[in-house]
């Protein structure tokens, strides 16, 4: 567990070390892998609301845009992880990218035809790729030095995934937000033709931005392709000899904290991507006036303190530990969330914002402690920790559905149950710590 004591030796792991030791070229690459997944991620949450506009959508049919691109996840991370184990991290990392670029290039032809089950099968695409990334970048940067620097590392490297968030974000504000926010009486006074039209802009303004992100992709790829990654990165992931048995689910299924750890990420991934996806959504329902592109911009102050939360996080464990602060982070989002129910307008949004902050640790904290300890089993672990990510896929219809019924307000009842999960799974973990270190060596 990381604390003051261990600071010394987590320094002489970091990952900056790391880079020293092994070069510095393949940990940019893998860094920047944390930023290309963010840039996917939170694009999503600016097409929820375009293709709310170009489609006529209700708000559950706009939320199977989440539903479509963590599905993909969810199918993918077995083979990821399978693939991994067989050929290395690179492979997975490269396969990774090579999805994540056809999806983002299927963007193109889905625009011409004007089909939104076309764009669901584009991000379907570009989440299976995500998914193999993620498999592949999130396990190989725990073994980058000692494991009690596992949580902070992990946590100092996914710090670059909110600058994807925020420039995920930025493209959509400025590229796709890019015209005129016609209120729905204008909409529904549009002439066929002109009504036409305006639907072709709203579905085609995604085209160019998605083009040059799969261009993007598909250099690095070429370029993660050809460099050569350290051969040593794993020399701590075993520490006693497993066959490979012992090294599959067999010695995954008696895990308690690893079975918690997977229900955990379940639901702070449907709570982390709900509260995303309809911030602008709760935003313009509770704050009248509100335009798309205002909107947007709290999205990105959002994404901001999210960013921040995760460079003071990585501090903060410095000297508490990563399941105290999991829990006080759990908390203090659960409160939020209940201000966001009681309180819709200016106060439930600004809590929504703040949330963000405090979920930053979340998702790589719960990853690190859910793979501790597990050896060679730590590869299929990181593949069904990934597909726990479909909780983004599940609950955001969800609360979609609650919000047609209730309000939008309401649908922040389902992060409020969410957060108080991630509660729970931070306790235990902190329980059984203290008992492993009250029993005697």
């Amino acid at each position: 567990m990381n604390d003051a004591r261990g600071a010394p030796a987590a320094a002489r792991n970091s990952p900056l070390a790391a880079a020293v030791r092994g070069g510095i070229l393949p940990l940019v690459l893998v860094v920047s892998l944390f930023f290309l997944w963010g840039v996917a991620n939170n694009l999503n949450d600016i097409l929820i609301r375009q293709f709310k506009k170009a489609f006529e959508l209700t708000d559950l049919e706009s939320g199977l845009v989440q539903s479509a691109f963590y599905l993909g996840y969810f199918l993918f991370a077995i083979p990821a992880g399978l693939l991994m184990r067989r050929y290395g991290y690179k492979a997975g990392i490269v396969v990774g990218l090579a999805l994540y670029a056809v999806g983002a290039f299927l963007f193109y032809p889905a625009a011409d035809l004007r089909t939104y089950g076309f764009f669901l099968f584009a991000l379907f695409v570009i989440a299976s790729g995500l998914s193999f990334l993620e498999t592949s970048a999130n396990p190989f940067v725990t073994v980058l030095g000692a494991p009690e620097g596992a949580e902070r590392r992990l946590n100092f490297a996914q710090a670059f995934n909110p600058l994807g968030s925020i420039t995920g974000v930025a493209i959509g504000r400025f590229f796709i937000f890019a015209g005129t926010d016609d209120t729905p009486a204008q909409i529904a006074a549009m002439s066929p033709t002109a009504r036409a039209a305006y639907d072709a802009a709203q579905s085609g303004a995604v085209r160019a931005p998605y083009a040059v992100i799969g261009i993007v992709v598909l250099a690095l790829a070429l370029l993660i392709l050809v460099t050569r990654f350290p051969a040593a990165h794993e020399s701590h992931e075993s520490h006693e000899p497993q066959s490979a048995e012992e090294a599959g689910w067999r010695a995954l299924r008696g895990r308690r904290r690893f079975i918690f750890a997977v229900a955990a990420q379940f639901f702070y991934v449907g709570a982390q991507v709900g509260v995303w996806s309809y911030l602008i959504r709760y935003a313009e329902g509770t704050v009248p006036g509100t335009a798309d592109r205002q909107a947007a911009d709290f999205l990105i102050l959002s994404l901001v303190l999210f960013m921040l939360g995760r460079f003071a996080g990585t501090a903060l464990m410095r000297r508490v530990a990563p399941a105290v602060l999991l829990a006080t982070f759990a908390a203090v989002n659960a409160l939020l969330a209940a201000v966001a129910i009681a309180m819709p307008g200016y106060v439930g949004l600004y809590a929504l914002i703040a949330s963000s902050f405090f979920m930053s640790i979340m998702y790589p904290t719960i990853f690190a402690l859910g793979v501790s300890g597990l050896g060679e089993a730590r590869k299929l672990a990181s593949s069904v920790l990934v597909m726990a990510i479909v909780g983004g896929a599940v609950l955001t219809p969800a609360m979609g559905a609650l919000s047609g019924l209730a309000g939008i307000n309401w649908s922040m009842a389902v992060p409020f149950l969410c957060f108080a999960v991630v509660l729970g799974f931070a306790l235990s973990v902190r329980r059984r710590m203290r008992r492993a270190e009250a029993s005697p060596a």
